[in-house]
């Protein structure tokens, strides 16, 4: 953090982009804080918060999208192995049947669950989901998360320690709030397939 501090503008720009695409090849680094810190500069040193959103923005998208395309070639095996990921044949199944059962909104969903995210990409590419419906939620998913970071961040503003309480915080009530949507779609489509099979 004090050597993100001590950058020019287009450096740090650069930083909290490939930081956030980092989050997709190893799941455990801890992007969010460091987008937070990096809105939290802009917003003291008068940077730009559109600026520092898009950054970070395209940064996981491309990182994302790379991952989907390894996935895509090699299979999701190898790359959640090197990712520290456990059973990626149960994890790649699993997925799969979400996506048989509720579309993209399940690759959406996922993409808020931490300990999850990072392996939705490779997951997504071995499953052979098309490349421009991934690309799309995955936009959409990352625009929503990171979105919010760098907003709370700016407007926060002069508190580090009280913003990075709330990016936690804003974090775990996501996660909960993620894994609730995907509980009630699982309910809903219980009793649909009850209601079809009478």
């Amino acid at each position: 953090m004090d050597w993100l501090v001590g950058l020019p503008g287009a450096a740090m720009y650069a930083v909290l982009g490939l930081v956030a695409a980092i989050e997709n090849v190893f799941p455990p680094f801890p992007a969010d804080m460091v987008v937070a810190f990096g809105g939290f500069l802009a917003a003291r040193a008068d940077r730009s918060l559109l600026l520092t959103f898009l950054v970070v923005w395209i940064g996981n998208v491309g990182g994302a999208m790379l991952m989907y395309a390894l996935g895509r070639r090699y299979g999701a095996g190898p790359l959640i192995a090197r990712m520290g990921g456990g059973d990626a044949a149960r994890a790649q199944e699993r997925l799969q049947t979400l996506y048989g059962r509720y579309g993209t909104l399940a690759i959406f969903v996922s993409r808020f669950l931490p300990g999850v995210r990072g392996f939705v990409p490779p997951l997504t590419g071995a499953a052979r989901v098309p490349a421009p419906r991934t690309i799309l939620v995955m936009a959409l998913a990352s625009a929503v998360w990171y979105g919010g970071i760098c907003y709370l961040a700016y407007r926060i503003g002069n508190n580090w320690e009280a913003l990075r309480e709330a990016v936690t915080d804003s974090g775990r009530w996501i996660g909960i709030v993620a894994i609730c949507v995907a509980a009630v779609g699982a309910a809903l489509w219980y009793l649909h397939r009850r209601r079809a099979v009478r």
